[in-house]
């Protein structure tokens, strides 16, 4: 059995990596094609252009690796049931349910893979493309769209209840560090009582307490502001006890260099923040939508991704159990490209089906994990389905 094992195996995997060979240089070769157009902008050179487009190589795979095992699989296996490779096997005692064993193997092997790229290659890739477009931008920064992002969290005051506070973030300019920050504070009772306005703002994990004895949160940030206007609002009591007093001040506002200013939000909930739900991994989407949630937010958006993020790799089995039934086709069922091109539809058809159950999700106010894992469910059950209808009349 280890060697129809080895010999599965390397066919189906031989066969899935030429076809995500050939995916990604198609890519490649489109993103290059639209990267050309800025060349010589704000000294952007072809080498600079390559690298851009090999970080993009790195969500390509990603995105393509279970329609590419996909293929892969409907080709190998297509071609040993042409060379009657397989029905020997079946011969020799590689029964359906054995067979199927040995292909969901393969599967959990190559989900293993693509939760790794998933998890920490996509980000990581994702946040140096980031860096690279703000380097040759012509603001050097990237805007976070028309209003930037927000954030809120809620905190603790002594003897003045709990006060909200509403961060806004206008652009990215590097890891860690953002530009056009505002933050707003309204106490218990929503008034607003303080802003604080920021060119640029660099965001630190706590490591340890305070200045003079301030015991910052366990787990939080600092923000390290930069060219800070600081306004204040005199309170409703402070002013019915001094309206009577000349020259009395609504508003103080003062104008600093820099300042700290502490939070309970994380640098991972920051970060999350600012980069598109596709491109985080599994745990900063679970971090962000427990800040969400708590905060009181809309979170349904990121659980969905979330849910998504963590079902996606067991995609791949459902790719190679629909790639099964094709090694119980004979070669009079169809041609080869014929059985390619089936297999193209199927994944096209699925990455549709998959992207329109998230929105359906959205709009339907579907339980998260179920938009998620609806379309695997809807394909694995056709896929088993079909090779059971196989396995009995073929």
């Amino acid at each position: 059995m280890r060697t129809v094992r080895r010999l599965i195996y390397r066919s189906v995997a031989s066969s899935a990596t030429l076809v995500a060979l050939a995916f990604a240089a198609l890519a490649f070769f489109i993103d290059f094609v639209e990267e050309s157009q800025d060349l010589g902008k704000n000294s952007y050179t072809v080498l600079d252009a390559l690298w851009t487009c090999s970080l993009m190589q790195v969500r390509h795979i990603y995105d393509l690796m279970p329609i590419a095992l996909l293929i892969g699989g409907i080709l190998a296996l297509s071609r040993m049931a042409q060379t009657s490779e397989f029905t020997i096997l079946r011969t020799g005692g590689l029964g359906p349910w054995r067979a199927l064993q040995l292909l969901a193997g393969l599967g959990l092997m190559s989900a293993l893979v693509v939760a790794g790229i998933g998890n920490w290659a996509v980000p990581l890739a994702e946040q140096m493309l980031t860096q690279q477009h703000a380097r040759f931008s012509s603001q050097q920064q990237l805007t976070l769209g028309r209003g930037g992002t927000w954030l809120r969290e809620k905190r603790e005051v002594p003897g003045m209840g709990t006060h909200t506070i509403t961060v806004n973030v206008g652009s990215a300019l590097s890891e860690g560090e953002f530009g056009l920050v505002r933050i707003f504070e309204f106490d218990a009772r929503g008034q607003l009582t303080r802003r604080l306005s920021a060119v640029s703002a660099k965001v630190d994990a706590v490591q340890a307490p305070g200045e003079a004895g301030a015991v910052l949160p366990a787990e939080g940030s600092v923000w390290r502001l930069k060219d800070v206007t600081d306004t204040r609002w005199l309170s409703h009591e402070r002013l019915s006890q001094e309206a009577a007093l000349a020259g009395l001040k609504v508003i103080d506002e003062r104008q600093a260099a820099a300042l700290d200013w502490s939070s309970s939000l994380t640098p991972l909930v920051v970060s999350a923040s600012v980069l598109p739900p596709e491109s985080m991994s599994a745990f900063a989407l679970w971090r962000y939508t427990r800040h969400l949630a708590s905060n009181a937010q809309a979170a349904q958006r990121y659980e969905i991704q979330f849910w998504k993020k963590s079902f996606y790799p067991l995609v791949c089995l459902v790719m190679i159990a629909l790639a099964l039934p094709f090694a119980y086709l004979h070669a009079r069922s169809g041609s080869m490209s014929l059985k390619i091109f089936g297999g193209i539809m199927l994944g096209i058809s699925f990455v549709l089906i998959n992207h329109i159950s998230s929105h359906l999700g959205l709009l339907q106010n579907w339980q998260p994990w179920l938009a998620a894992a609806a379309p695997s469910l809807l394909y694995l059950l056709l896929s088993m389905s079909v090779f059971a209808w196989l396995v009995r009349y073929q």
